[in-house]
């Protein structure tokens, strides 16, 4: 059987950043899951000593704070400030972005419209940043009985898809005087989205390796399972079986923007073992 990586896969720039961040600091806690990715973080805890809060209530005699990659909200990074801790900042510069981009539009008088998951972390944090009102949304259908007012920015959550973002933006385009549109999705995520759908066309399996608490790895499996039914979601390579592999010519693997070289590595190993490749 052939098995082929996907083109663009795996940790991304705002996930290098702060898995180094975390391995030079040591000793630390990070303030929520530092990345969606649970076979990292345990190997970060095992090797740095860098554990893991649920949030800031649950500092007690930490010296060190790193602040997780999807950020926290601007009422939490506050509180924080006001605690007798160092802090680091591991916050991807493409979510700060987004932030940034509320912070200003709402100062200016504009309502937001952001495209993602209302519990993401990330979307918690960048709504936070909106002084004036926040409408989050997964489709333009959720606007539909709203009555939006004349000015409105629209920003999306880093790892959506671009086509969906813009049918929202274009339902808005026709309904509101004045729209600024803020794409906001990572460039890693689009070339990650692009590569899984051109190989899971041409593959009769595929998997994907990652957190399955990680919104830019369920994107991943969404677009794979749409072109390839016999397509799986894993963590990690004991949840490979070898059922999968019967009958099939072509093993497509894509890994989510979290998930690091070694997991993958140890995955593929798997595969080939399954199906008698050396």
């Amino acid at each position: 059987m052939e098995i082929e990586l996907a083109k663009s896969c795996g940790f991304c720039f705002g996930v290098k950043r702060a898995i180094k961040k975390a391995e030079q600091i040591k000793d630390a806690a990070t303030i929520g899951p530092l990345i969606h990715n649970n076979e990292e973080i345990t190997r970060i805890w095992k090797n740095y000593n860098v554990k893991t809060l649920n949030d800031i209530s649950e500092l007690s005699t930490e010296k060190k704070a790193i602040i997780r990659t999807h950020g926290i909200t601007k009422q939490d990074l506050e509180k924080l400030k006001q605690k007798d801790i160092e802090i680091f900042d591991a916050t991807c510069p493409f979510v700060t972005k987004p932030q940034k981009i509320c912070e200003q539009m709402s100062n200016e008088g504009y309502e937001v419209v952001i495209f993602g998951d209302e519990n993401h972390p990330e979307v918690k944090g960048v709504r936070s940043y909106v002084s004036t009102r926040a409408y989050v949304v997964l489709d333009e259908k959720e606007l539909l009985d709203i009555k939006l007012p004349s000015k409105i920015a629209v920003v999306s959550q880093t790892t959506k898809k671009i086509e969906k973002f813009m049918e929202i933006v274009n339902f808005l385009m026709l309904r509101v005087k004045e729209v600024r549109v803020f794409n906001t999705i990572c460039d890693a995520t689009f070339k990650n989205q692009e590569a899984i759908n051109e190989l899971a066309k041409k593959s009769d399996v595929v998997i994907i390796v990652g957190g399955k608490n990680s919104a830019n790895t369920k994107q991943l499996f969404l677009i794979a399972k749409n072109y390839c039914k016999d397509s799986y979601l894993i963590e990690n390579e004991k949840e490979i079986q070898k059922k999968w592999f019967i009958g099939k010519q072509k093993c497509g693997i894509s890994a989510g923007a979290s998930t690091p070289d070694w997991v993958i590595n140890l995955v593929i190993e798997k595969i080939k073992e399954c199906t008698k490749i050396n």
